[in-house]
């Protein structure tokens, strides 16, 4: 098979694109089992006593008690409540590993340094690559057999020689990190075992029509976490509304008690019988902009899609153009908007005071 790179110009430089066939892929990550080698992304290690502690005083994630084995999402905001920084975290035998987009790893090393303080954390490049498993034939018993497992993973990850296997919450994907030496053998393991390879772009279309948003692409300098849907516990968002005392902590909890997030974060379809718009563009309607364009990728059943920051009040209706040069069409998935507004507990309580309920 031949590898297809990924277009430089984008967030994947580097990774395999495809291998020749990739909507073909893309049914295989549907109906069967595909590996895709997301090896660009940076992984770090964390370790020393302190480090849950610590890392929890920082991030939005309640992670101080994470179990050995336990995975989350978690975010870094500034002082504003804007999205800094967005990763994985996996525990694993006295050790705290997270993984984020490749051009994030260097900066978020030295963000992390710098607020070590006095605190027993060292901060460290790992070399491990990442590596996906997507689809329903990830639990096969001849996979199972190729990573040397009795069962699939659950919420707790599986050690294997030098690294772990863990389910990715939120997905149907199950995720390998592995010494870097050794993706080639892991890779062919899995190979002989009936797995697919894919390139990314099969994993990015799976994420945009399961509109899960990626920092970077899907974000801007404003965004926050209310309006990417990372707002949830361990397992099932990024963002813990139990827990206080880290930057940014006032805004998410001032929008969950008292407002609504200004955007949201949609499905487009878009026109496919011009050229494709691209990230970053404006989205518009009766000539005023209302949002920005994230990724855009062809998805074999839904074809072209992209996600999408809107204004919140946009109804689902909403003719839409986007694109630079030239004008694209584009509609609202109404599956992927948010659901109707709720009053949070803080605005029930001033709406009682005030007699209005």
């Amino acid at each position: 098979m031949s590898a297809v790179p990924a277009p430089d110009s984008g967030p994947d430089a580097g990774a395999v694109w495809h291998y020749g066939d990739p909507f073909g892929e893309q049914r295989s990550a549907e109906t069967g089992v595909v590996l895709v080698d997301r090896s660009h992304r940076a992984v770090l290690e964390l370790s020393g006593s302190d480090r849950k502690t610590w890392l929890h005083s920082l991030s939005t994630q309640h992670v101080a008690e994470l179990a050995d084995g336990a995975s989350a999402e978690n975010l870094t905001l500034d002082p504003k409540g804007h999205i800094q920084n967005h990763w994985v975290q996996t525990e694993m035998s006295d050790r705290t590993y997270l993984d984020t987009e490749p051009w994030r790893g260097t900066p978020l090393t030295e963000h992390l340094r710098k607020m070590v303080f006095w605190a027993d954390v060292r901060i460290e490049p790992a070399d491990l690559a990442v590596l996906s498993l997507l689809g329903p034939g990830r639990d096969g018993p001849e996979v199972l057999d190729a990573l040397g497992l009795a069962a699939p993973p659950g919420p707790v990850a599986a050690p294997i020689p030098g690294g772990f296997v863990r389910q990715t919450a939120g997905q149907d994907a199950v995720e390998l990190l592995v010494p870097r030496a050794d993706k080639g053998q892991w890779q062919q393991r899995l190979t002989r075992a009936g797995v697919r390879p894919a390139g990314v772009w099969a994993y990015e279309a799976r994420r945009v029509a399961a509109v899960r948003p990626r920092l970077g692409v899907d974000t801007d300098e404003r965004s926050i976490p209310h309006e990417l849907n990372w707002i949830g516990g361990p397992g099932s968002g990024a963002v813990h509304l139990d827990k206080g005392c880290y930057s940014g902590q006032e805004t998410v909890s001032r929008v969950h008690n008292l407002g609504k997030p200004p955007r949201m974060l949609v499905l487009l379809h878009l026109d496919g019988s011009v050229d494709r718009p691209a990230t970053g563009d404006p989205v518009t309607s009766g000539g005023r902009p209302v949002g920005r364009l994230g990724t855009v990728v062809d998805h074999f059943e839904l074809g072209p899609i992209a996600l999408a920051l809107l204004k919140r009040a946009l109804p689902a209706d909403t003719a839409l153009l986007t694109g630079g040069d030239a004008e694209v069409s584009a509609v609202i998935d109404p599956e992927s908007m948010p659901p109707p507004d709720e009053r949070g507990p803080g605005r029930l309580a001033i709406d009682r005071l005030h007699g209005r309920l």
